[in-house]
């Protein structure tokens, strides 16, 4: 912003301070808006004159030029006929000019020129080109190139959403020697991500959120696979996990319920040891057992929401997001489960000693990690 207000600042200084029977040759100011609703729009500041009569940054002022005489004949035209003496040039100018989004150029359309009025015609004329049209939202970066012909510019890009009343300003960049500018950043606002980036991105995070982030969430379905390692009423808890979960994870992240995580992750590592401790003393699953489940899900749900709520979601496709993320989820959940079924059910689950050779000594772990890690969240 600072070197946007320093340009402002120079540019009129040397308008103020230019002797009389010469213009100091400016450069462009060319402001690039890329709005979220995919379309874009371009405002060039530049003297039509000086771009008619080839006079750019070759020359100190407009008197260095062989066409200053031309020069001074088109800045005393009225609007309207400049318009007219313009119109011709408008191909050249869309065509020289470039807008390119990840590399690739687009065409470039001039939509309205606005041409004050010459007034006093010895100080030059600053007329606003505008150029609008249309670019895909999973466009990540812009480039902006102005030929040398033109003169000298300074670009700047504005993301602008608004919808949501936001917007992103990058700063000035002034190009010299027929350079294009560096690449500017649109995923500040503008940029979507294609759906199936989302998916594949929400995916992962919610299996990761499980192996290998998630021990504690790990330690609550290996306390669920161990009284039971029968694939019914394994399918039944994990179902009733996946629903109370699914639930609040999305009434959290729509702001619609909301707990601090000062209470949801001692009461998270409360039911891992709660798991524990009534495996060590059940030896049947009973069907309070789908109800216990089911109620810290809802616990679990909840921690998952900090996860996304440090993440972010893409208010464009909040429930492919929010979806993605719970199949991840899952994903993470069957993979403890088959690894928990290959190196101990398939081989113990009916032997007469399975609970008390492996239950008990396993939810006695689970058990006493849950009650430490309760009293660790606890203790500030």
């Amino acid at each position: 912003m600072r070197t946007g207000l320093l340009l402002t600042l120079l540019w009129g200084i040397t308008a103020l301070f230019t002797p009389a029977w010469a213009d100091v040759v400016k450069p462009a100011l060319v402001e690039i808006s890329i709005n979220t609703d995919g379309t874009y729009h371009i405002e060039v500041r530049a003297s039509l004159e000086a771009l008619l009569t080839g006079i750019n940054a070759r020359y100190r002022n407009t008197r260095d030029a062989p066409t200053a005489a031309a020069y001074d004949e088109l800045r005393e035209l009225p609007a309207d006929a400049l318009a007219v003496a313009f119109k011709p040039f408008e191909g050249e100018f869309t065509q020289l000019a470039r807008l390119a989004f990840d590399g690739v150029a687009v065409p470039l359309s001039i939509t309205r020129i606005d041409i004050p009025e010459p007034g006093y015609t010895k100080v030059p004329r600053i007329s606003v080109i505008t150029l609008e049209g249309n670019i895909a939202r999973t466009a990540n970066a812009l480039t902006w190139y102005y030929p040398e012909r033109f003169g000298d510019n300074a670009v700047r890009v504005r993301q602008v959403d608004e919808a949501n009343e936001k917007w992103h300003w990058s700063d000035w960049q002034w190009l010299r020697k027929d350079e294009p500018s560096a690449p500017f950043s649109l995923t500040e606002l503008f940029t979507q991500q294609p759906v199936t980036q989302i998916i594949s991105t929400y995916l992962l995070l919610g299996f990761e959120h499980i192996i290998p982030k998630g021990l504690d969430h790990i330690l609550f379905i290996l306390g669920i696979f161990l009284l039971s390692v029968h694939l019914r009423p394994l399918l039944w808890q994990a179902t009733m996990f996946t629903v109370a979960h699914t639930l609040t994870l999305g009434l959290s992240m729509r702001g619609i319920i909301t707990l601090p995580s000062s209470i949801v992750e001692p009461l998270i590592a409360l039911s891992i040891a709660y798991i524990g401790i009534e495996n060590i003393f059940a030896h049947s699953l009973h069907k309070s057992r789908l109800v216990i489940v089911f109620f810290f899900g809802l616990l679990h749900g909840m921690g998952f929401a900090s996860v996304l709520a440090d993440f972010g979601m893409p208010a464009n496709a909040f429930m492919t997001a929010l979806i993605s993320f719970n199949v991840g989820v899952e994903f993470g959940q069957l993979a403890v489960i088959l690894l928990a079924f290959l190196a101990v059910g398939v081989w113990f689950r009916d032997r007469p000693w399975y609970h008390t050779v492996i239950v008990v000594p396993c939810s006695s772990a689970i058990a006493l990690t849950g009650l430490y890690w309760t009293w660790d969240r606890i203790v500030i």
